[in-house]
């Protein structure tokens, strides 16, 4: 994977700035997280990302982008579909083969969702959508993967172990939390957005929560 950079990027939607002149460069092996306030730039900074990474990225978006009335494993299985022939997503689709059920069923099950197999996402909790979302892109087993707000619909103990899954599968991360203690935790350096800026970008080592404050403040 060569590193996904941007450069003095500024985005805007209906006249009002989202992003301005933001530069980034995320390198292999880099877990980074990016922290600060609801409507700061997280969403848009990934997208962004994913745009510049293409194929190279698996995404989790925070509405999660589930087709409902599918089933938990034609969900995860989609994290693929773009690598298989029409024939194949078909037969995937009406009669899955013994060794995609198998391959799908070993991501489910390190996401707590064995049980939930062929039951359709749109039965599922919200916290049973959101690991779904997660379990799709650990399937794709792309370079990086880039995910918003990926266990904010589930309980700090869910949230540890679904982060530890989702970063057993990928060495190179962007991920967007809003736990400001799972962000030191888990990445190696902090990204912090205010006002469409980045106004902090450090290694997570030696950090406290309350060395974000700043970023949070009005």
């Amino acid at each position: 994977m060569t590193p996904i950079a941007l450069e003095g990027a500024t985005v805007g939607y209906g006249g009002r700035a989202v992003l301005e002149d933001v530069t980034l460069t995320v390198r292999p092996g880099e877990v980074v997280a990016l922290v600060g306030r609801s409507g700061a730039g997280k969403s848009t900074l990934l997208r962004l990302l994913y745009e510049r990474a293409g194929p190279a990225a698996a995404l989790t978006p925070q509405d999660y982008g589930l087709v409902q009335s599918l089933s938990v494993f034609h969900n995860i299985y989609m994290g693929r579909l773009d690598r298989r022939g029409w024939l194949a997503n078909l037969r995937a689709l009406l009669a899955p083969a013994r060794a995609d059920v198998a391959a799908v069923r070993n991501v489910a099950a390190r996401l707590g969702l064995d049980e939930k197999l062929f039951e359709p996402a749109g039965e599922l909790s919200g916290g049973q959508k959101q690991r779904t979302a997660v379990g799709r892109a650990l399937y794709r087993e792309a370079e990086i993967v880039l995910a918003d707000e990926p266990v904010s619909a589930v309980d700090e103990h869910q949230s540890r172990d679904v982060l530890a899954a989702l970063l057993e599968g990928y060495d190179t991360a962007v991920l967007a939390l809003h736990d400001r203690a799972l962000a030191i935790d888990f990445a190696d350096r902090i990204v912090g957005l205010k006002d469409g800026r980045i106004a902090l970008d450090r290694p997570s080592a030696g950090m406290a929560p309350a060395d974000l404050d700043e970023i949070y403040g009005g």
